[in-house]
């Protein structure tokens, strides 16, 4: 039995209208981009009052799950992307039911990078392989990645990396290392010409920049990644204890 509010079996009203609209998402019968009912509809549908089906509405678009536009409705988002756990971003789309793609831009061994060197604890003047990719998903491109690495411990990796297309999986599997961590220094940026150009953006928008230091069990550093990342796709979630 459902009561005025549409609260039945105990769920609160705007919860069971959240199910419902994230079912019909994962479930295909609503894409990116497509709409999604109104308050009004939603309110009818379940029987509750408009002020509830608004702040099931409101609750999923704060979780980035639909985007709302004035004048015009509301819409399902692009998905997001949940800093919370160290994941390769094949891991994070799997995780979410999500097909990934990525488009490499460059992928060369390269010298005089000693800052980068240093992070990884290598001499100076060592040789690093470096590869440049355009992460995807939905068909649109979410982040360039730019990854760091011996050139002299990993070899042939850029060819080990094209079999496999997670790097994480390749170091684990090809190379027998076991990731366990990561530093991560994280701020705010734009976009020049060539970032806007890669993902779709226009030059000066905002963008999320993470560098990281990724670490192995035995806390040797292995992979330096510093990441530009579209801010409006991207949540960075923090726990933090007293």
């Amino acid at each position: 039995m459902v009561t005025p509010e549409g609260r039945g079996n105990g769920t609160p009203a705007y919860q069971r209208i959240q199910a419902v609209v994230r079912e019909q998402i994962d479930s295909g019968q609503l894409k990116v981009g497509d709409s999604v009912s109104s308050e009004r509809e939603l309110a009818k549908v379940h029987q509750v009052s408009l002020m509830t089906a608004r702040h099931a509405l409101a609750e999923l678009e704060r979780e980035g799950v639909v985007e709302r536009r004035r004048g015009a409705g509301t819409f399902v988002a692009p998905p997001r992307i949940h800093f919370n756990k160290l994941m390769s971003y094949t891991e994070q789309m799997a995780s979410r039911g999500l097909a990934s793609s990525s488009r490499v831009v460059f992928s060369k061994i390269v010298e005089g990078e000693s800052e980068i060197a240093a992070r990884l604890r290598l001499p100076e003047s060592s040789q690093l392989t470096k590869i440049e990719r355009v992460r995807h998903t939905a068909e649109e491109p979410f982040a360039l990645e730019t990854c760091y690495l011996s050139a002299e411990e990993f070899p042939e990796l850029v060819r080990a990396l094209s079999e496999k297309g997670s790097l994480f999986r390749t170091l684990e599997q090809d190379y027998g290392v076991e990731l366990a961590y990561a530093d991560e220094e994280v701020d705010a940026t734009v976009a020049n010409s060539r970032i806007a150009e890669l993902l779709g953006v226009l030059r000066g928008s905002a963008l999320l920049r993470i560098r990281q230091v990724i670490f192995s069990a035995s806390s040797k550093p292995v992979l330096y990644v510093l990441g530009m990342y579209r801010s409006e796709r991207h949540s960075l979630f923090i726990r933090r204890f007293r």
